[in-house]
């Protein structure tokens, strides 16, 4: 019998948004390669760089959005979706010779 959509057969399991063991090696290993060859990826980005600067950008970008995840973007809204409102209110003191005191 099938799960229902966004059901797992084990309530026990994997939490949401945790990665998984594989992908946790991966990351560690990338890190680990980062990590001790960063002498070296500056003399390869720096030779790149000579010839095609967005290239060589382009070549730290791809290494390092693994070593550094991305930030996710984040909708706020309002109720059932709606509309999200947004207020200020800034309070002016009162001044010394005045006995009000601030809305």
């Amino acid at each position: 019998m099938a799960m229902p959509k966004g059901q797992s057969g084990n309530p026990n399991g994997r939490p949401k948004g945790v990665a998984n063991k594989a992908t946790l090696q991966a990351r560690e290993a990338i890190a680990a390669f980062v990590d001790g060859n960063a002498h070296r990826l500056t003399e390869w980005l720096d030779r790149i760089a000579q010839d095609n600067p967005k290239a060589a950008f382009d070549c730290f970008q791809s290494v390092i959005e693994y070593h550094i995840p991305k930030l996710a973007r984040t909708e706020h809204t309002g109720k059932d979706g709606e509309k999200l409102s947004v207020g200020i209110i800034h309070a002016i003191p009162a001044s010394p010779n005045d006995n009000k005191s601030p809305v």
